[in-house]
C-alpha cells in the first residue's frame, strides 16, 4: 500500500532542528585530506592531550573486575559521591550526591535541563555570540531563543540589558562560563547581576560549565554557588575538555527538585544512563591525585599566546580570550562575511576555522579558531596566512 505524503513526515517537534555547521565544515575538511590536501585545522573543539593514563588504567580494571553490568540511571553511587565533593570544594555548590545525577556527555545534560525546563512558547535568554548546538535544544522544546549581545551587556549593565530583551514568555537564561567561542569569562560581580536578574524574574538558569577548568585570566564562579540560585540553577560539566575524555561520553549535572526529576527521566528513556566501566574510569578522574588539570592550563595559555600573536600581527584584531581554548579574531581585512572569510582562510592558506555567523548574528565580521592543537600546526598555520592572505 502506498504511504502517503503525511504518514511519512518526520515529527513537527524537530522542523526548526537544524545540524552542525561545525560538523559540516570538518566534513569537507576530511574530504580535502583525503585527496591529500595540507589543512591546518583550527576548527575544532577537541583538547590536544591524550586522555590521562590513570583513567586508562581505570577502566581496564573495571573490565578485569567485570564492572560491566547495569548501573543505576543516575549514576554509581561511588562516582556521585566523589562529584558531590568536588562540586563543594571547588565550585561552591552546596550539593549532596542526591544532586547529582552523571550523563552522556554535556550534551545530554543540556537535554534533560532543557527539555525539563523550556515548554512550548517559552523564551530563553542567551548571550551571544553562543554555542551554536543551543538553539537546536531549544527549539527541540519549541521554545525561542532570545540573543543578548555579550558587548552589550558589559557595557550597559547585565540587569539592565537582561531587562531589555525580556518577554512576558521569558522562562529561562543559559549561562555559559567560560564561553564558546568568545573566551569570555563572567566575573563574580557578572554573574551576580544575572543571579539577581533570576531571581527577581523568577526565572530558571542552564548554566554550562563545560571549560570551568580552563581559565587563564579571573575566577571560574559557578552561578548556581551564589545566594538563592541552587535551586533554580540546573548546571552541567562534562569530563571531555577537563581530562581529555571527549569520546568517553561522560559529564554529569546537578540540581535540586523539581529539576532532578527531570533529569532522571530524560536520561532513563533516552540512554538509561551511561556506561558502567566509563563510570568507573571517571571516579578515577575525580580522586586520582595529579598534575593534568595544571598542566593543561598552562600548556593552553602557551598555545593562546602564541595564536594571538600571530593573528594580531597579521591584523586579524582579537583579545585574549580569558577562558576555553578559542579565540575569535576579526576578519573583516579579509571579509566582512565571516563564511567568505572562513572559506578564503581554508581555499587561500588551507587554515580551516568556523565562521562567525554560526555563532549567532554578534559573531559576524569574525571567525573562531581553536588553540586546543600542536604548537607545529600553530606555527605553520600562521605562516601559511602570511605567505597567503
Amino acid at each position: 500500500m502506498p504511504a502517503s505524503a503525511a504518514g511519512f513526515r518526520l515529527a513537527t517537534r524537530l522542523d526548526e532542528v537544524g545540524f552542525s555547521d561545525i560538523v559540516q565544515i570538518r566534513n569537507r575538511v576530511m574530504e580535502l585530506r583525503a585527496r591529500g590536501a595540507t589543512v591546518y585545522q583550527f576548527e575544532g573543539g577537541e583538547p590536544y592531550r591524550s586522555t590521562p593514563d590513570y583513567v586508562k588504567e581505570a577502566v581496564n580494571s573495571a573490565l578485569r573486575e567485570n564492572k560491566t553490568r547495569y548501573a543505576p540511571s543516575s549514576g554509581i553511587p561511588e562516582l556521585r559521591r566523589a562529584i558531590a565533593d568536588k562540586l563543594r570544594d571547588r565550585n561552591r555548590i552546596a550539593a549532596s550526591e542526591e544532586n547529582v545525577i552523571v550523563v552522556n556527555g554535556g550534551m545530554q545534560g543540556l537535554f534533560g535541563a532543557f527539555q525539563s525546563v523550556v515548554n512550548p512558547g517559552d523564551d530563553v535568554l542567551i548571550f551571544s555570540p553562543y554555542w551554536t548546538p543551543i538553539k537546536d535544544l531549544v527549539a527541540h522544546c519549541r521554545g525561542r531563543l532570545i540573543l543578548v549581545p555579550t558587548d552589550e551587556a558589559r557595557a550597559d549593565g547585565f540587569r539592565e540589558t537582561l531587562n531589555r530583551y525580556s518577554t512576558e514568555q521569558t522562562r529561562a537564561i543559559y549561562f555559559n562560563t567560560p564561553a564558546n567561542p568568545s573566551g569570555v569569562v563572567f566575573t563574580r560581580s557578572e554573574t551576580e547581576e544575572v543571579a539577581r536578574f533570576a531571581i527577581d524574574r523568577d526565572l530558571i538558569v542552564v548554566a554550562d560549565e563545560a571549560y570551568e577548568d580552563i581559565v587563564y585570566e579571573g575566577e571560574h564562579v559557578s552561578i548556581a554557588s551564589l545566594d538563592g540560585m541552587l535551586a533554580r540553577t540546573i548546571t552541567t560539566f562534562t569530563l571531555s575538555k577537563s581530562f581529555a575524555m571527549t569520546g568517553w561520553r561522560i559529564g554529569y549535572a546537578v540540581a535540586t527538585e523539581p529539576w532532578m526529576t527531570g533529569l532522571s527521566k530524560t536520561t532513563l528513556y533516552s540512554s538509561n544512563g551511561v556506561s558502567t566501566p566509563t563510570q568507573w574510569a571517571a571516579l578515577a578522574a575525580f580522586t586520582t591525585a595529579s598534575d593534568f588539570l595544571e598542566t593543561s592550563r598552562v600548556a593552553y595559555r602557551e598555545r593562546r599566546d602564541l595564536l594571538l600573536a600571530g593573528l594580531n600581527e597579521l591584523g586579524l584584531t582579537c583579545a585574549l580570550p580569558a577562558g576555553a581554548f578559542y579565540a575569535f579574531p576579526d576578519v573583516t581585512s579579509v571579509s566582512r562575511d565571516s563564511r567568505e572569510a572562513a572559506e578564503l582562510l581554508l581555499s587561500r592558506a588551507q587554515v580551516a576555522t568556523v565562521p562567525g555567523v554560526v555563532f549567532g548574528p554578534q559573531g559576524e565580521g569574525r571567525v573562531r579558531f581553536s588553540f586546543s592543537t600542536s604548537i607545529e600546526t600553530i606555527k605553520a598555520g600562521l605562516e601559511s596566512m602570511r605567505r597567503n592572505l
